[in-house]
């Protein structure tokens, strides 16, 4: 039974195909567009599902999108009634958008698949349509290493509901509760993130790496204003403050009054405004998070926890949710937003629909996340000749024992091995690495590499037989979706002079032995690493192991700001003549920076929309 699963048409569209239960190949678009969150038809992905597990379009049992546009259209057409006449202006922008394309999205979808896969298909006979949250719920239970658990999405919207507890049992899930639009603890983050300055749908994750910077001063404000949050979780907003429903922006005058002035502009400096609301939407946040596991626990007598939806991928409240200890086990799906309902989608059809058993996994049949392309040793070196790079191949050994010391050198290092990842995190396989010993690593890879906020935090990976010596964390942390506390006997005490510092200046200050990957409140985002998941990522921190008696890396993903990860050897060969990257490793060909032709250098930083 082979089934592909499709999100599109919003944000971070994607491919999953999935065999007989088992998830073979998945993949975002804007990997290939190289358009970040690209929405469009996932025609590449989907290519590239079918090439991975050697089969024909006409081969496809079934064809899944991820959500039901009518009921999308439904909820934008009764929110404008709830709210006219104030919602016209984005009512009218909407509607004529939604006639042409989203509510005939059946006949769009089948025609994308007529044109790219074949005319002769009845595609109308293959094509099902998921609920948007019970996609995410699916794919957060169904790959989970779990026989039942509860199962929390949290994200902005999705036909009607915004949040829902659904019981997973088997190869069934069942919703119990669910709060609706326009009540979504997912569309608050988004609002503080336009507030903040930063842009909605991306820069969530900047507000919460810019949180430590500030105080709390702002949660009762919010909790006496902005939401109403009960003991078991759920929680109302005062839509008075928020124009999400009516316009096309998320916030206004009565919120810019209660925060005292207008939004931040984009790209402009940062204020010590915007560090405490970042460190205050945090703090609400994660108070609602706790509260609903709190009170699923106590309404299902569940064990265990999945999580999926947007605000999944909250690492700092995951990391607050486990030290509750409310549940056994917690596992998050590591695709959380929008890309990863293509995988419930398909799944939720093979288990629910056609009724197949579940074959759990051990660690959970999510494979590392590493469900993308990858690239043979031959044609690597095809790809690099043709475009005039210059190389040396090595031996696997070689490889370890020569980017382990070009980190030891302090240098930057691309590295692009095996099978890409699905998600938003890059874990080793299309990953940026460096040494986290150095105080001035962060600064140097955020400012000339990246390109991107000085402020913004670089996480560990860490060999997992060695996590719990370096951090406060003893359970697997495989997809970077848990923060722990450095460990205590590795961390350096500030003096009086650097504790009297507010904001970004804190940034300067080493706080740990690790200093690149330790956040201003010694906490760091945590990926454990394999040896039976990633064997060569695995070797690799093992070797740096063994010459620094360090076993943890700098791992951030390999791009620059407003650039999808890299996929293709080209794509990892432009990261290095456009950035100040030293070294990169592709499977067994090693470039030096230096070694490169001079005439190849290209200036990168401005190529890419700013995220």
């Amino acid at each position: 039974m082979n089934i592909l699963g499709i999100s599109a048409y919003y944000h971070d569209s994607a491919a999953c195909l999935v065999v007989d239960g088992e998830i073979i190949a998945a993949a975002q678009e804007e990997r290939f567009t190289r358009k970040k969150h690209d929405s469009e038809f996932p025609v590449q992905a989907i290519n590239f599902c079918l090439a991975e597990a050697a089969i024909r379009a006409e081969s496809l049992d079934c064809v899944v999108f991820y959500d039901k546009p009518f009921l999308k259209f439904e909820r934008l057409f009764e929110t404008y009634l709830a709210f006219a006449p104030r919602g016209f202006k984005s009512f009218a922008t909407s509607l004529p958008v939604w006639v042409k394309d989203k509510l005939f999205q059946k006949k769009t979808i089948t025609d994308a698949l007529k044109v790219n896969f074949g005319t002769d298909i009845d595609w109308g006979a293959r094509l099902r349509f998921s609920e948007h949250h019970l996609s995410h719920a699916a794919s957060a239970f169904y790959p989970s290493p779990f026989k039942d658990a509860a199962i929390l999405t949290m994200d902005g919207v999705g036909e009607w509901a915004t949040t829902s507890l659904a019981v997973g049992a088997e190869n069934t899930i069942t919703v119990h509760k669910e709060i609706h639009f326009p009540h979504s603890i997912g569309l608050l983050y988004s609002a503080f993130t336009s507030f903040a300055g930063f842009k909605v749908n991306s820069g969530e994750y900047k507000l919460m790496g810019l949180a430590p910077y500030g105080e709390p001063k702002f949660v009762e404000l919010i909790k006496d204003n902005l939401i109403d949050i009960k003991d078991d979780g759920s929680f109302h907003l005062d839509m008075s403050y928020f124009d999400y429903c009516t316009d096309l922006a998320m916030t206004n005058a009565r919120f810019d009054a209660l925060f005292g002035g207008p939004a931040r502009v984009s790209e402009s400096s940062l204020t010590q405004r915007e560090m405490d609301l970042a460190a205050s939407i945090q703090a609400v946040t994660e108070e609602v998070v706790i509260k609903l596991a709190r009170g699923i626990r106590q309404s299902t007598g569940q064990r265990n926890l999945c999580l999926a939806g947007g605000v999944a991928l909250n690492c700092v409240a995951n990391g607050k949710l486990l030290q509750e200890r409310i549940f056994d086990q917690i596992w998050i799906q590591p695709a959380s937003g929008d890309a990863g309902g293509a995988i419930g989608a398909a799944l939720s059809v093979y288990h629910l629909m056609l009724q197949q058993p579940r074959h759990i996994q051990p660690r959970d049949g999510m494979k590392g996340a590493y469900l993308g392309p990858s690239y043979s040793q031959a044609e690597i070196e095809r790809r690099l000749k043709a475009i005039g790079a210059l190389f040396s191949i090595v031996s696997d050994e070689e490889l370890i024992d020569e980017t382990a010391s070009a980190l030891v050198e302090g240098k930057a290092v691309g590295w692009h091995q095996g099978r890409m990842e699905f998600g938003p995190r890059s874990l080793g396989a299309r990953s940026i690495i460096a040494d986290p010993r150095s105080s001035q690593v962060q600064k140097q890879l955020n400012l000339k590499i990246k390109y991107r906020e000085s402020f913004r935090p670089f996480a560990p990976s860490v060999l997992r037989e060695d996590a719990s010596n370096w951090f406060d964390i003893d359970v697997d942390s495989p997809y970077m979706l848990l923060v722990a506390d450095i460990s205590h006997d590795k961390k350096l005490p500030m003096n009086d002079e650097q504790n009297t510092l507010f904001g970004i200046d804190k940034l300067n200050v080493a706080r740990s032995e690790i200093p690149a990957v330790t956040h201003i409140d010694y906490s760091a985002r945590i990926q454990t690493v394999d040896a039976e998941t990633n064997p060569k990522y695995h070797a690799l921190i093992s070797k740096f192991k063994a010459l620094t008696q360090c076993p943890v890396l700098v791992n951030t993903s390999f791009n620059v700001r407003g650039e999808p990860i890299v996929n293709t050897p080209e794509d990892a060969f432009r990261c290095l003549m456009g950035t100040e990257l030293d070294f990169l490793a592709i499977g067994n060909c090693i470039l030096h920076k230096t070694g490169q032709n001079p005439a190849l250098i290209i200036r990168y930083e401005n190529e890419f929309e700013l995220d």
